[in-house]
């Protein structure tokens, strides 16, 4: 059964997804690159900065063009590449499978309709696509030979005309998804990818579709409401890519009800007294998010930036800026202008900015610069 909390305002919420994701944490305090609590739900890696930057913000002392062996690269959520702690790979793995037929084919897109007229089931088809590329992938491989590699072996309904390639080859979610199946890893720094086999990934588990069960520090519901909370399934579906239906029947029951701008959600009893205190805690620190942040990813885009035509600056179709963070809040956008051994910065304030703000972000700015091993312009 659930139990009633009391009611959240939204800066407290954008507060408590501050903590919960350690958007607090202050510089540099954490020399294990693998301690990060976002890891747990894995952080995408798109962009100049992407993972990497992601966890500088969040204490750990790293930087750009120096992965650490402590940590993995993978396709998973939604396609994209995330890293995650490499002594922890099979137990994303796992969590990462589809629960249902109906969850597998969302997640491949265009690529379920084809399989399913078929008569293949896209487990199945993952689980197919997967043994093949292991069976491919015995050295490093770029992926445009392993999709070549791939196209030879598996049949028509696997495959697509690509206008823009000129060619026939494997559905890319499906080549994407399958990946990680497949106990392959993404090298990192490497465009186009480059994909090699994990060391010493366990053979029964290549080609392991079944539905994981519920719980375990990657689950996938519980690492959204832990930070991206308090939610919804709906909010958690889409943000998942993942149907409705399937996020609904594995809700946690260990969750309280807590209302968020007259919208009944759900947070894990566990962080309820965290989300209840969150407006007492210290304002938080000024951050340069990157564009593909965790912290942006939640899809209540409402409720983090209000207003409809900053939403479209702040999510454009194509191009994302990033996010300037103040106590929760987004206050403008900024891009990188690398300019040889400097970097600039193009910001855009929403409002205007207060002297510490200013200074906050030109601290920022030098954090930025010298992560990536320039000076700041």
């Amino acid at each position: 059964m659930t139990s009633t909390a009391p009611g959240a305002t939204r800066a407290a919420v954008l507060r408590y997804r501050v903590h919960a994701q350690q958007l607090d944490a202050a510089p540099a305090t954490s020399a294990d690159p693998a301690a990060p609590t976002v890891l747990d739900a894995g952080v995408q890696d798109t962009g100049p900065d992407g993972a990497l930057w992601a966890l500088a913000l969040r204490g750990a002392d790293v930087r750009a063009g120096e992965p650490p062996e402590a940590l993995v690269l993978a396709w998973t959520l939604r396609g994209a590449p995330h890293a995650y702690r490499r002594d922890e790979l099979a137990a994303v793995e796992a969590a990462a499978r589809p629960w249902s037929a109906r969850d597998a084919a969302q997640r491949l897109f265009d690529a379920a309709r084809p399989l399913r007229a078929a008569g293949i089931d896209p487990r199945d088809a993952l689980a197919t696509a997967a043994r093949t590329m292991r069976d491919v992938v015995t050295a490093p491989m770029p992926k445009g030979a392993v999709s070549t590699a791939l196209t030879s072996r598996l049949p028509e309904p696997y495959l697509r005309w690509c206008r823009t390639c000129g060619a026939t080859h494997v559905y890319e979610q499906t080549f994407r998804l399958a990946a990680l199946h497949g106990g392959l890893e993404l090298v990192p720094g490497t465009s186009p990818p480059v994909l090699r086999r994990v060391t010493g990934w366990p053979p029964d588990a290549v080609g392991r579709t079944d539905a994981p069960g519920p719980g375990g520090r990657h689950d996938l519901v519980r690492t959204a409401l832990h930070l991206l909370g308090p939610s919804t399934p709906r909010l958690v579906a889409a943000y998942l890519d993942a149907p409705v239906a399937d996020v609904t029947a594995r809700w946690p029951h260990d969750v309280h009800e807590v209302d968020v701008a007259g919208e009944p959600r759900s947070v894990l009893t566990a962080d309820a007294d965290a989300l209840a205190t969150a407006r007492d805690v210290p304002p938080a620190p000024v951050r340069l998010l990157g564009p593909y942040d965790l912290f942006l990813q939640a899809r209540d885009r409402e409720l983090l930036v209000p207003d409809a035509a900053r939403r479209a600056a702040l999510w454009p179709a194509l191009g994302r800026p990033g996010a300037v963070l103040r106590d929760g809040d987004v206050v403008g956008t900024w891009r990188p202008r690398a300019r040889g051994a400097r970097l600039a910065l193009e910001v855009d304030p929403w409002t205007p900015w207060d002297a510490a703000t200013r200074r906050a972000v030109a601290t920022e700015h030098e954090r930025l610069a010298e992560f990536r091993g320039k000076q700041p312009a």
